[in-house]
């Protein structure tokens, strides 16, 4: 199993940037990549970033390209999500997630999940 628990939310204001975190645990070891997904109150889940842990390949989802770094720690086992220029369609909860696989960007093929972190942007 993998534990999964993510930092770094809180309410900010538009153009304002903030850093999530987080964190693996476990069988780490079984992991291919991390990603990041949101969730906003009556939307489908949306995929923002993922990275694989071993050659770092990444991607950004178009919304938020631009304004949205993923990157990762191997040695802390920590995914990191960059967000600037916090803009009013980004307010959701962040889900961190891994994958045991293959690098996708599909939430339903995510194997381990975080419980999230709240982000509030306020114009």
């Amino acid at each position: 199993q993998v534990q999964l628990v993510e930092s770094g939310g809180g309410l900010v204001q538009t153009g304002d940037s903030l850093r999530l975190s987080c964190a693996a645990s476990g069988r780490t070891y079984s992991i291919y990549g991390m990603g990041w997904f949101r969730q906003a109150p009556g939307k489908e889940r949306e995929f923002v970033a993922a990275i694989s842990w071993n050659l770092g390949n990444s991607g950004i989802a178009d919304s938020v390209k631009g304004r949205f770094t993923i990157s990762r720690d191997n040695a802390k086992s920590t995914v990191y999500l960059q967000m600037n220029s916090l803009a009013p369609e980004d307010p959701a909860v962040y889900l961190c997630a891994a994958i045991r696989t293959s690098w996708s960007s599909k939430w339903r093929e995510y194997d381990y999940w975080g419980q999230g972190t709240q982000v509030t942007v306020s114009s």
